[in-house]
């Protein structure tokens, strides 16, 4: 078992996550695009690129719940 101090913080765990949740958001925004084009809505056509750039900052709050979901499950882990 850890001690307290050897626990990473959630900003760490969210700086470390950070490219692959915004890389997921991007993949999600591209399919929600792609999704809303069948489902009859073309202004919601997501270019990859779009979904990229709009991925960027909508990265940042998923990171930092993925970033507390990772450090939830260290922490059941270490009990």
């Amino acid at each position: 078992m850890t001690g307290a101090r050897d626990n990473w913080p959630v900003w760490k765990l969210a700086l470390l996550l950070y490219p692959f949740v915004v890389l997921t958001v991007a993949i999600n925004l591209f399919f929600a695009g792609l999704i809303a084009s069948f489902a009859g809505w073309p202004d919601w056509i997501f270019t990859p690129a779009e979904a990229l750039a709009w991925s960027v900052p909508l990265g940042v709050p998923a990171t930092w719940a993925a970033g507390r979901w990772v450090r939830h499950l260290m922490d059941e882990a270490d009990r």
